[in-house]
C-alpha cells in the first residue's frame, strides 16, 4: 500500500491543543499501540497481533499518526524484504508512565465506581 493511500487528512480546527492531544493519544487504538510498543522495538506485524482488533490500514494510519506526533520513531533496516520497527520516544515514554498511574487508579477504584453506578442505576429505576 502506498503512502499516499493512507494519509488522513488533519481537519483545519482551532481546537484547544490540549483537547487535541488527549484525542489523540486516547483514540480507540493509540494506548494499545503505545502499551504493545513499550516493551522495546516492536515490528509491524507483532503490533497487528498484539493489538486485537486492529485492521492493517488502522494500524497503518495510526502508526503513521502516532510517529508525526513524536510518540513513536520508525526505524526501517536495510535487509530483504526489509525489517521496520516502531518504538517510543522518550515523550512518549513518559506518556506511558502516566497512563501506568491511570491503569492503577482504575483499579483501585473499580469496586466503588461499580457500586455507584448501580446506585444511581437504582434511583433512576425508581423514579
Amino acid at each position: 500500500m502506498s503512502r499516499g493511500h493512507t494519509d488522513v487528512p488533519e481537519p483545519v480546527t482551532e481546537a484547544c491543543p490540549i483537547t487535541e492531544v488527549l484525542d489523540r493519544v486516547a483514540g480507540k487504538w493509540s494506548i494499545g499501540i503505545l502499551v504493545a510498543a513499550a516493551q522495546g522495538p516492536i515490528r509491524f506485524t507483532e503490533l497487528e497481533r498484539t493489538v486485537k482488533g486492529i485492521s492493517r490500514r488502522m494500524l497503518t494510519l495510526n502508526l503513521r499518526k502516532l510517529e508525526r506526533d513524536g510518540l513513536l520513531t520508525r526505524t526501517v533496516h536495510p535487509t530483504v524484504p526489509p525489517k521496520v520497527e516502531y518504538a517510543l520516544t522518550p515523550m512518549a515514554r513518559e506518556l506511558h508512565a502516566t497512563l501506568g498511574e491511570l491503569v492503577g487508579w482504575a483499579e483501585r477504584h473499580r469496586s466503588a465506581i461499580a457500586t455507584a453506578r448501580a446506585a444511581y442505576d437504582d434511583a433512576r429505576a425508581a423514579d
